[in-house]
């Protein structure tokens, strides 16, 4: 059961709260999370999964709340929350906030599915991403998969071959990565809150935008655009962030439970959401004009975003043993 309050109730208890972590009663923990996309998302759905293993497997020890659809606020904003220990948890974007290394899983066109990236994730190169976020205040015990590959959506044309993309005003995520690769490209990418874009395709504030499949049917952008270019260029990864403090102050055993959950709920979150895709597809295929690129087109947007990737190597970001060694272990 999702529990939900007024959303100024719940602010108010985190003034109440403070920084201290918070606790119900003795020796149970209050574990509040949220994020913005909607109680019917993959994402939600895995969360919910969370709750109930976590309450069940820790004897109700832990008590989870779960808010959806932005109720708390922006990405950015309940991963500030969480940051500084107002909020215990989040799931979303803005993933190189908490380690610059986590933009490597976004290379352009660096994988060819997104299982490629799940078995990264899974190795011990993800495990030490992950460690290396506790430097920027927060604790990962996890990380998955943000759906499938991303793909474009806008109003002007087909995007069929990189000269198609040149001026187009394309929502993007604030991510490194995905602003450098469609500047690249030729677009203007142009940054609108996600829980806004629907509204600013609308009114032509933007021409389009890009998401996987599921989430440009959860947010209905296919009814505010026109065309739908498959070009499998990029997977988000999707980090549990927990606020380090809570998570140390808990007990042992529990510990061990909660890590064992988030890493359940992450593979679980994987598992729905990748299956999803293709359904999600299937109605974008109903309502846009839908078109793939064929194998000399992707060898031409691969040329093109060479650059991008040289970038961050001489950056210091991560290096060409890090991306080798990610490759061969996703089988490249």
């Amino acid at each position: 059961m999702i529990k939900r309050f007024a959303a100024v109730l719940v602010v108010l208890s985190f003034v109440l709260a403070g920084l201290g972590v918070p606790a119900i009663a003795d020796d149970v923990y209050e574990f509040k999370y949220a994020h913005t996309q909607s109680e019917n998302h993959p994402r939600s759905e895995s969360m919910v999964f969370f709750e109930e293993q976590l309450e069940e497997r820790s004897g109700g020890r832990i008590q989870v709340e779960l808010y959806f659809s932005g109720t708390l606020g922006q990405e950015a904003e309940v991963l500030e929350m969480v940051r500084l220990g107002n909020l215990q948890g989040c799931r979303g974007g803005l993933f190189e906030r908490a380690n610059p290394m986590y933009l490597m899983y976004t290379l352009p066109f660096m994988f060819a599915n997104a299982d490629q990236v799940v078995a990264v994730m899974n190795s011990d190169l993800g495990m030490e991403i992950n460690q290396g976020a506790l430097d920027n205040g927060f604790y990962i015990p996890a990380t998955g998969v943000a759906g499938g590959m991303r793909q474009p959506t806008n109003n002007i044309r087909p995007i069929t071959s990189v000269a198609d993309l040149e001026g187009i005003n394309l929502r993007t995520p604030p991510i490194d990565v995905t602003l450098r690769t469609f500047q690249e490209l030729g677009a203007n990418p142009q940054q609108v809150p996600y829980t806004e874009v629907y509204m600013a395709l609308k009114t032509g504030v933007v021409d389009g935008q890009e998401n996987p499949f599921s989430n440009c049917v959860d947010m209905k952008f296919y009814e505010v655009q026109k065309y739908l270019s498959v070009l499998n260029w990029q997977v988000h990864p999707d980090p549990f962030y927990v606020n380090p403090d809570w998570y140390n102050a808990l007990p042992d055993d529990l510990k061990q439970i909660f890590d064992e959950v988030s890493r359940e709920t992450m593979n679980h979150s994987n598992v729905i959401w990748l299956a999803s895709e293709q359904g999600y597809f299937d109605i974008l295929k109903d309502k846009l004009e839908v078109n793939e690129i064929d194998a000399e087109a992707h060898a031409e947007f691969v040329e093109a975003v060479k650059p991008v990737w040289q970038y961050y190597v001489d950056e210091g970001m991560f290096t060409w043993d890090d991306i080798n060694r990610a490759l061969e272990i996703a089988g490249q």
